[in-house]
């Protein structure tokens, strides 16, 4: 089992996020607040741990908030949540693939692009299967789903 430590919504493209504390996560469409508004990629998710490391390799402290993911879990390991659902609380994301990083990340940092490129550094997307409440410090993990 792993923790949600951040959440970030972003009000519209390429503008600045907003960290809260909770957020609302609505069936189809995604966070609250936030500008995804449907697709499969209605919410995305990054690790803490992976985060970490790619701070090391960048060699610069900066806020995951420039990643401009939603969700930012620790102890579990993205990769192995794609083609499952990962539960955030009291809601289910269906995970559909990883999160690759474009060159807007240098925009934020320079080098932070070939930061994120290892080990699923860019975190994981998918969309919301059940909606529900998503706070700081609620559990998160894998629903491993079986093959048909």
């Amino acid at each position: 089992m792993g923790t949600i430590t951040r959440i970030f919504l972003r009000p519209s493209a390429r503008t600045p996020v907003k960290e809260v504390e909770s957020a609302e996560a609505v069936r189809g469409r995604g966070l609250e607040g936030d500008h995804s508004g449907g697709g499969n990629r209605q919410v995305t998710i990054i690790s803490e741990e992976r985060w970490v490391d790619a701070c090391r390799d960048l060699g610069s402290d900066v806020s995951p908030g420039g990643r401009r993911a939603n969700v930012v879990v620790e102890g579990v390991r993205l990769e192995d949540a794609i083609g499952h659902e990962l539960h955030l609380g009291e809601c289910r994301i269906k995970v559909i693939g990883e999160t690759r990083p474009c060159r807007l990340m240098d925009d934020f940092a320079p080098g932070l692009q070939k930061a994120l490129d290892p080990d699923c550094r860019g975190g994981v997307y998918g969309r919301v299967v059940e909606g529900g409440l998503i706070e700081v410090a609620a559990s998160v993990g894998v629903v491993k789903q079986e093959a048909a």
